[in-house]
């Protein structure tokens, strides 16, 4: 049994950094069912354990093994709806892959590799059709946004003959999967593959449709049965320092939209075209600041720093990410943080400055707090400021529905285990609830919030609401 994992090939760094072109090229099929055979095939695989949506994973990747790649595809999508998106995104070395047996004396199996090879297979070579609709069961649900929680939440719902419909904002759909992440991470073809699949087995999609300003939760309550609130926390936070107000200072949210579902890199095409700023800094240390800084080189920039304050271990970031930006040239500033922005008469950024910083005791999220370390402050010459430090919830949805609960940070309170919310007929899941985390969670959540939303829909009586009581 080979202890090292079959690596999956990549495009040149200093090829890539020019363009938004896909990094990771993906397996062929002979890497795919070489790394498959690597597979113990435990009879209790604590791999499927790690799995939020809980597909059977030695079951697919022993199809992948015996070369019957479109069977290993259709076993994933029994539980996953948008398999070529988590084979790309989702954090598989934290939840399933770190439970793998061999991880113990090598490698563990590349599982988000040989998910993201089933789901490409299916996409380029599958003739299985769709599943048969089942009956109609004459109930109908409304979706509001269609990130990862909404589609998920929506797919189960349309495998079990409900009406569905998916109410978006945006002008386009996939919630943080279009304006989010950029291309070259997740191209956007594979989720309008994936989001056409849901429409091709019944899934309406609304798109523009601003639920809060146009109708609000109780308005679609009117005509619905149920409502699954899926809709981020995607306001934006920014660092409170002085000369945050200047021209050249974006949010990680505008930044990324821009780029990502406006194609403001298209400068003769584009609508909203953004800066394009020589020496970029990027402030944060997830995956968002990483997809940020290696948007900026792509956009043009000579330069891209990345300013972290605490050390590299402590990174949010996926390993992956934190490899592929070091490989692209983005320059770590590690242990520093703002104080801040400078700007000149026009109003106009033109450095920033930062204070060192060293690690003291653990905060209440583990990791070691920052400690400013006086007279340490140095200025990085740039001319574009890019925030990435995190997300609130946007309160439209919430302040139109006063009878649901909010916590302190503006959070839907929602059970955890069955997404409901404290209002009746209504489920939460994702970013909405949780605060920023990962793709595969939120649809992890709203799945248990699909299956019941079914329950409750086979047995809607009052007294049935109050048998999961929301939590903070």
């Amino acid at each position: 049994m080979a202890a090292r994992r079959v690596p999956m090939p990549e495009r040149p760094a200093a090829e890539r950094r020019k363009d938004f072109d896909e990094v990771p090229l993906g397996y062929t099929p002979e890497e795919a069912q070489q790394e498959a055979q690597r597979c113990l095939f435990c009879k209790k695989p604590q791999c499927v354990a790690g799995c939020l949506v809980g597909i059977d994973i030695p079951g697919f990747v022993k199809l992948i093994a015996e070369g019957k790649f479109e069977e290993a595809a259709d076993l994933v999508l029994v539980a996953n709806a948008l398999p070529a998106v988590c084979g790309r995104v989702c954090p598989q070395e934290t939840q399933c892959e770190i439970k793998c047996v061999l991880g113990k004396k090598g490698d563990p199996l590349a599982i988000g590799n040989l998910e993201r090879f089933a789901a490409d297979w299916k996409r380029a070579h599958g003739t299985c059709p769709l599943p048969p609709r089942p009956s109609p069961s004459g109930f109908h649900v409304a979706v509001v946004g269609s990130g990862p929680a909404g589609l998920t939440c929506a797919g189960e719902l349309v495998a079990r003959g409900h009406e569905v419909a998916i109410f978006e904002a945006f002008h386009k759909t996939g919630g943080v999967l279009v304006y989010g992440i950029p291309e070259f991470r997740l191209p956007k073809a594979i989720v309008r593959d994936e989001i056409g699949r849901l429409e091709s087995r019944g899934v309406r999609i609304v798109t523009s449709e601003v639920v809060g300003k146009l109708d609000t939760v109780d308005e679609l309550l009117e005509e619905f049965d149920a409502v699954f609130l899926g809709i981020g926390a995607g306001a934006p936070i920014f660092l409170g320092v002085p000369g945050e107000d200047f021209l050249g200072v974006y949010s990680a949210n505008e930044y990324l939209t821009r780029t990502n579902l406006m194609r403001a890199y298209d400068r003769e095409r584009a609508d909203t075209p953004i800066l394009r700023a020589k020496r970029v800094a990027v402030i944060g240390g997830g995956n968002v600041a990483m997809d940020a800084a290696r948007t900026a080189l792509r956009l043009g920039a000579d330069e891209a720093h990345l300013i972290y304050r605490r050390s590299r271990a402590e990174m949010l970031a996926r390993a992956a990410e934190i490899h592929h930006a070091e490989e692209e040239g983005i320059r770590f500033h590690l242990l520093a943080s703002p104080t801040r922005i400078l700007g000149d008469e026009k109003g106009w950024v033109t450095g920033i400055e930062c204070i060192r910083q060293k690690l003291g005791e653990p905060d209440d999220s583990g990791r070691r707090r920052p400690i400013p370390i006086p007279g340490s402050e140095f200025v990085l010459e740039v001319d574009a400021v890019v925030v990435a430090i995190g997300n609130r919830p946007n309160p439209i949805v919430p302040s139109t529905t006063p009878d649901m609960k909010t916590n302190k940070w503006g959070l839907i309170v929602a059970d955890e285990k069955t997404g409901r919310t404290t209002k009746e007929r209504v489920w939460a899941g994702g970013d909405i609830v949780t605060g920023a985390a990962t793709v595969i969670s939120a649809m992890g959540a709203g799945q248990a919030a699909a299956r019941d939303i079914e329950a409750y829909l086979g047995n809607p009586e009052p007294q049935a609401w109050g048998a999961a009581a929301p939590t903070e």
